[in-house]
């Protein structure tokens, strides 16, 4: 399905592979202004088919005198002059600009990594006027520095070892930073962006999401032809139900929503989504147990990206099977399947389908995403591709999706099968998660988490158990606070809570005999096991 037409004051920004590049994203959103990622060696064809009104050049691991050093296009910089966009380079992207305007980049004597405080030197247009000698902690993170700027270019900011940490051109329009203005550690960063933004850059802040979701139903519209049938899998989760509800607001009762069974769900959940389904969306459902022939599929299976590409593989396969069955009650094979994939899913499974993103590696096959088969026979429309996982929340409210289903915790399309290390058909290990949720929404924590869930791990533990010895299981307990599920934070339960837990849980559950809890952040992890 096409992207949505860019609107005039889109903020584009090239990824050259930095870990934050999704927060410059997020913070730029969070202005109500538009944004969006590419990769950094995309074509000029590429870049100008967005027609955007201001260009970030991302941070990145590169160092600018590596031979395979990315870069953006020939006639870049020429063109955003002639037209009037705004280019800002942020750590790599300032070093770049630097190199390829003229100036020198080195190695430098001393790295610049974590908190350092910057000056701002004289006048200063990306700082605003009046800024000169502010003092500011930011967070750096480079080990090459410039030494001698393009002509034109004046230093504005210099850090306490005397390392450029802010360049301009006021004439060409070309601002650079060399610390990360878009991360928390750089209190006044979210300051100097919302400055160059609309006060040097004259942005208007003027995204909306109803003006997204209007926009969408267009291109739905534009691609599905008024005689053509659409497939939409619902997974239970809010991505699928808020994707389903707008393409039935785009085309009507041509839309087919199938609800699978993979016998990997949480505790009740055919009934309860069910429920919400037909009652509250009204949407056409048809739900398909096919618990016996994913767990037949899986069994003795406990590679996680295997596991991934099994039970995508097995979706497409069912979808087809309906397709054919609908071509025989409509005279017309459905040519559609809608999925919820979301920004972060692109991000996630680089390089994700039409960006040509190559500087960043593969963190997980979604099954959104990569874990589809080649040789799918439906074309996909993805209306939430270009959202965050908050993003869609507010776009079903505005879709009349109830505000506690909006408010479920994700849930991995593969379901428990990724929070099984192992064989998911062995034991009791699908029970754990059920106590574990059920505990959070009985001590008021639901809402508070973004998400949890109970991982069953292939680890044993000796453990005494009814007066006798045992050799069973460990469960490691994840609940994580979040906005968009890019950057994560490990919840902080009181000790009684996870005492009552883990009594719960080696009582229940047999083979049990052990409960950890994850306090690790992402990064460093991420938010799933597997």
């Amino acid at each position: 399905m096409e992207t949505p037409t860019m609107k005039p004051d889109t903020v584009l920004i090239l990824d050259y592979g930095s870990q934050y590049t999704h927060l410059i994203t997020r913070r730029i959103r969070s202005l109500n202004v538009f944004s969006l990622v590419i990769s950094g060696t995309s074509s000029l064809k590429s870049i100008t088919s967005y027609n955007p009104r201001v260009v970030i050049l991302s941070g990145g691991p590169h160092s600018v005198h590596a031979l395979d050093a990315p870069s953006f296009p020939e006639g870049f910089i020429e063109w955003a002059e002639t037209n009037g966009v705004h280019i800002l380079g942020i750590c790599y992207g300032l070093q770049l600009i630097v190199q390829k305007l003229g100036g020198v980049v080195v190695e430098g004597e001393s790295k610049e990594y974590g908190k350092m405080e910057i000056e701002v030197k004289g006048k200063s247009e990306i700082f605003g006027s009046g800024s000169g000698g502010d003092k500011q902690m930011v967070w750096m993170s480079h080990g090459d520095e410039a030494v001698k700027l393009p002509e034109g270019f004046e230093i504005v900011a210099q850090s306490a070892q005397g390392a450029v940490a802010a360049l301009e051109n006021r004439k060409r329009k070309i601002y650079g930073l060399q610390y990360h203005p878009e991360v928390t550690h750089s209190p006044k960063g979210m300051e100097t962006l919302q400055h160059f933004l609309f006060d040097v850059c004259g942005v208007s802040a003027d995204w909306k999401m109803e003006d997204l979701m209007e926009e969408e139903i267009k291109v739905i519209n534009k691609t599905v032809a008024s005689d053509e049938h659409v497939i939409c899998a619902l997974s239970g989760g809010v991505d699928s139900t808020v994707a389903a509800t707008l393409v039935h607001k785009a085309i009507g009762d041509r839309l087919h929503c199938i609800f699978v069974d993979n016998g990997l769900l949480r505790y009740k959940e055919q009934e309860r989504v069910m429920d919400t389904f037909e009652r509250d969306l009204h949407l056409p459902v048809t739900c398909v147990d096919a618990s016996e022939r994913f767990l037949s599929e899986l069994k003795g299976v406990v590679d996680p990206e295997t596991k991934r590409k099994i039970i995508g593989k097995e979706f497409i396969n069912i979808f087809d099977q309906f397709a054919q069955e609908l071509e025989k009650k409509h005279g017309k094979k459905p040519a559609f399947l809608v999925q919820g994939t979301l920004y972060p899913d692109v991000i996630e499974s680089c390089p994700p389908p039409g960006t040509d993103r190559t500087h960043s590696h593969t963190i997980k096959s979604h099954h959104n995403v990569g874990g589809l088969p080649k040789d799918m026979k439906l074309k996909l429309i993805e209306p939430l591709k270009l959202l965050f996982k908050d993003e869609v929340r507010e776009l079903g409210k505005i879709l009349n999706v109830p505000v506690g289903f909006l408010k479920r915790h994700p849930f991995p399309g593969p379901g428990l099968a990724v929070r099984v290390l192992g064989d998911v058909t062995q034991g009791n290990a699908l029970e754990v998660d059920e106590i574990f949720i059920q505990s959070i929404r009985d001590a008021g924590l639901y809402d508070s988490i973004w998400q949890a869930f109970a991982v069953f791990l292939p680890v044993r533990s000796v453990g005494v158990q009814g007066d006798k010895r045992t050799h069973s299981h460990v469960v490691a307990l994840r609940a994580v606070t979040s906005q968009d599920g890019m950057t994560a934070d490990w919840f902080n339960f009181e000790h009684k809570f996870l005492d009552d837990v883990s009594r719960k849980i080696c009582n229940s559950v047999q083979g049990v005999n052990r409960v950890v809890q994850d306090i690790t952040s992402k990064p460093p992890s991420t938010i799933e096991w597997e």
